[in-house]
């Protein structure tokens, strides 16, 4: 399985280095969502300050959908979903290897925000703990979204499906990360989320070993 996925998150990053694509898209809405929001709070600073790790979530969240339905789109429109479907390979280590692919590019547009956010927001968002918790927050997103994408993709209206489907499934990550962003830049006592990073790993371990073991039904449906 391992060889197969790994040719997938190959397949994906060769896809991607080619047409530049998707990257771009999702870092020109995220890099629109933040200019966006900053000009609807009206630039107040206490505001801006407070909002944002909200922005940079959102931002994120709605950026990985975006790449989501356009990488799944593509792999129909081309056939390549089909022909993975037809190769001899186990059909979690497609779930292993465009989750894998997923990750890496929502991680990307995470870390390219978070000293946009700073510059914009005039916050402290260069923080090591800040990348960790983009890293464990994109990973649930790109699990979940994986799998939910799979399931919308064969719809007309996958566009509209995805987000849809996916908010609610993901509402647990993004409640966590926010609040952990907003103790980051300390405006959250530490004794409210010096744990949640933790309760972060063990919720995606859970979203991972259920996207991959639901994959394969999914795909059959």
């Amino acid at each position: 399985m391992i060889p197969a996925a790994w040719a997938i998150f190959q397949k994906d990053l060769r896809a991607e280095w080619r047409s530049r694509e998707l990257l771009s898209a999702m870092l020109l809405f995220s890099f629109l969502s933040v200019f966006v929001f900053s000009f609807a709070l009206e630039l107040q600073r206490d505001i801006l300050i407070a909002a944002a790790s909200g922005v940079l979530w959102v931002s994120v969240i709605f950026a990985v959908i975006l790449g989501l339905n356009r990488s799944m789109a593509a792999e129909r429109e081309m056939g390549n979903l089909d022909a993975m479907l037809l190769a001899p390979i186990d059909r979690s280590a497609i779930f292993v290897g465009k989750a894998a692919a997923n990750f890496l590019f929502g991680l990307i547009v995470g870390v390219i925000l978070l000293p946009v956010i700073s510059l914009v927001y005039n916050v402290n968002l260069l923080d090591l703990r800040m990348v960790g918790l983009v890293a464990l927050g994109t990973l649930g997103l790109a699990s979940v979204g994986t799998l939910l994408a799979a399931m919308t993709v064969q719809t007309r209206a996958r566009e509209m499906l995805l987000p849809i489907v996916m908010l609610p499934a993901i509402l647990p990550i993004l409640l966590l990360v926010v609040r952990a962003s907003n103790g980051v830049l300390g405006l959250t006592p530490e004794e409210f989320w010096v744990g949640i990073p933790a309760l972060l790993i063990v919720l995606d371990v859970i979203y991972v070993v259920m996207c991959f073991l639901l994959f394969s039904y999914v795909l059959e449906d």
